[in-house]
């Protein structure tokens, strides 16, 4: 691609570039620039609205340019406060580090491995002193941390935020100059500190970032932005039942936005959609088999979507049938279950069953050893026909 070409593809779906004259210039140079993308490892799984920014990172490597992945072990141990009314609580450096290496094994399923350059920001924070810290944060204003609308709402609203609190756009933004990025990715809630890079890097003499604003991913409820905490996630690592069936629950409205941010669909299949040419249930039957296709493989996505109009679609005999069954144990071993129920005459079909993979709970294969618990309904599927939603409850009380 010509460097306009490249400029044009880049900038799909961003909120907006800073500036774009920047961009452009450095794409003219004709060498790969270093794209940075920063992820906190503040919890143990990236969902969806990760992938936002994790796909346009893929973007700049597809088209020679060289990826660093800042992993943030040591600013995830302050939080980031972006777009938050409370102050996080703080991490211990043990579950942070557990955090990360869950977030390496789960980003190579949208990133190139070998066009990638992975650093943990604990290499020079680790290093620091308090005189550095002092002089780093003598770099910033109050009143500029005051201009964020996050801290000026906690501020007016006199909710405590942390001195700690000011030095995280400071850290983050002291990542760029170390790695001597180009380009900043972040979502739009991350601007004040991309920007923030951009600053410290004139500062220490260099040019200023291009930083690239990616347009936040609504979660499942389909009003605050995709968030674990908040429940309304689809987790790249969610079993492809489960991530058929949270896509084929979003709304028609949010469906749209989703193929905009997620698809891979070209414009005319987008002006389908938004036409009204396609049904939107056949719309987003084909975004769920997209997206589970692309982190569980067509096969899987083929199986997802067959246990979805299974369990919820068909209304004959393939429903799902209710059963009750009473335990004194909190749990049941899954050979006895499946007898229980009638899908296994004997405990040695229940093992033979289970060992040839035909026995799923919640759309999972599950093993030999499996305990089906007394917690929740769950759905019992031995092969495609036979479905059963349990249930284990306590003996009543005499």
């Amino acid at each position: 691609m010509t460097p306009t070409e490249q400029f044009a593809w880049l900038g799909r779906n961003a909120v907006r570039v800073y500036t774009e004259g920047d961009l452009r210039a450095r794409l003219e140079e004709g060498r790969p620039l270093r794209v940075k993308l920063g992820l906190d490892a503040t919890a143990p799984d990236i969902h969806l609205g990760h992938t936002v920014a994790l796909t346009k990172l893929r973007e700049f490597q597809d088209l020679g340019h060289q990826a660093v992945l800042i992993i943030g072990d040591f600013t995830a141990r302050i939080g980031d406060p972006s777009g938050r009314s409370a102050t996080r609580p703080q991490l211990t450096a043990q579950e942070v580090d557990a955090n990360a290496t869950t977030y390496l094994e789960q980003v190579f399923k949208v990133l190139a491995r070998e066009r990638l350059e992975v650093r943990r920001n604990s290499e020079w924070f680790a290093g620091f002193s308090l005189e550095d810290v002092v002089r780093l944060a003598g770099k910033m204003t109050v009143a500029r941390m005051l201009e964020r609308d996050d801290f000026q709402r906690r501020y007016e609203s006199g909710a405590p935020i942390g001195v700690h609190e000011f030095l995280y756009p400071l850290m983050q933004g002291w990542d760029s100059v170390v790695i001597q990025a180009d380009v900043e990715l972040g979502g739009t809630d991350q601007t004040f500190n991309l920007l923030v890079g951009r600053d410290l890097q004139r500062d220490a003499g260099g040019a200023g970032q291009t930083a690239l604003v990616m347009p936040l991913l609504e979660g499942l409820d389909g009003s605050q932005k995709m968030s674990k905490s908040l429940g309304n996630y689809v987790g790249v690592c969610d079993s492809p039942e489960d991530m058929y069936g949270k896509l084929m629950s979003i709304s028609d409205d949010l469906m749209r936005r989703y193929y905009e941010l997620l698809s891979r669909a070209d414009g005319v299949r987008l002006a389908a959609i938004g036409s009204g040419a396609i049904h939107p249930m056949e719309a987003k039957k084909d975004l769920a088999h997209e997206i589970v296709a692309r982190f569980h493989g067509s096969e899987r996505a083929d199986e997802a979507a067959r246990f979805f109009v299974e369990r919820f679609q068909q209304r004959s005999a393939n429903a799902p049938t209710p059963v009750t069954l009473v335990s004194d144990a909190p749990d049941v071993w899954i050979c006895q279950l499946l007898k229980q129920v009638g899908f296994a005459s004997s405990t040695s079909e229940a093992r033979r069953l289970v060992s040839q993979g035909a026995v799923r709970v919640d759309g999972e294969p599950v093993g030999i050893d499996f305990r089906f618990q007394r917690d929740r309904n769950r759905l019992l599927a031995v092969g495609r026909r036979r479905l059963a939603e349990v249930r284990l409850v306590e003996p009543p009380s005499a």
